[in-house]
């Protein structure tokens, strides 16, 4: 839950351009989550145990 100001939560008070740039914050980060993630299973086959995957 999001702080509040008075009657309002503080999200309301936020620019649309505030808001913009969190959004594309957001999406940025997930991007690089996925990027790890599919790097990091890029070999594996499907179905099988992770453990086999080596870090080069």
């Amino acid at each position: 839950m999001t702080k509040r100001i008075g009657n309002k939560d503080i999200a309301q008070h936020r620019s649309k351009d505030e808001k913009k740039r969190i959004h594309a914050t957001n999406v940025a980060m997930e991007a690089v989550k996925q990027a790890a993630a599919r790097e990091k299973y890029r070999n594996v086959q499907k179905g099988q145990p992770v453990y086999a995957v080596k870090e080069s």
